[in-house]
C-alpha cells in the first residue's frame, strides 16, 4: 500500500515539475521574441530564470504576463491570417480556366506540337 502513495506522490511531483519546464520554455520564447525589450533586459530576465526559477517564473508571470498572452494571440492571428493567404492563392490558380487551357492549346498549335484537328478538339473540350 505504501508503494501505491509513494507513485502517486512521484506522479504528482513529476506532473508539477514537467508543467513548470514547459512555462519556463515559453517564457524563453518569449523573452526572445519580443521586440521591444531590449538586450540588457532580456539578459536579466534569463538571469533571473535561470538562477531563481520558481520566484524567476512569478514574477515574469506578474510583469510581463498580460503583454505574453497578446503578443501570442498576435502571432496565431499572423499565422491564421498567413495560412487564410496560402489557401486562396492555391485554390485560384489551383483549376486552370478555359481560357487557360485555350492559350496553352494554340500555343502548341502555333509551335506545330498539334494540328488544327487537335487545338479544335482540345477548345472543344475547354469549352463544352
Amino acid at each position: 500500500m505504501n508503494s501505491f502513495w509513494d507513485f502517486l506522490w512521484l506522479f504528482f511531483w513529476t506532473y508539477i515539475f514537467i508543467s513548470f519546464l514547459v512555462i519556463l520554455f515559453q517564457m524563453f520564447v518569449d523573452l526572445f521574441r519580443d521586440r521591444q525589450l531590449n538586450g540588457w533586459a532580456k539578459a536579466g530576465w534569463i538571469i533571473l530564470l535561470v538562477f531563481v526559477p520558481f520566484l524567476g517564473a512569478l514574477i515574469y508571470l506578474v510583469v510581463r504576463g498580460h503583454g505574453m498572452a497578446e503578443r501570442q494571440a498576435a502571432r496565431m492571428m499572423a499565422a491564421q491570417s498567413e495560412g487564410d493567404a496560402y489557401i486562396r492563392a492555391v485554390a485560384s490558380s489551383g483549376a486552370p480556366s478555359a481560357a487557360d487551357d485555350i492559350a496553352k492549346a494554340k500555343g502548341l498549335l502555333d509551335s506545330g506540337a498539334i494540328t488544327q484537328a487537335e487545338y479544335n478538339a482540345l477548345k472543344a473540350k475547354a469549352i463544352g
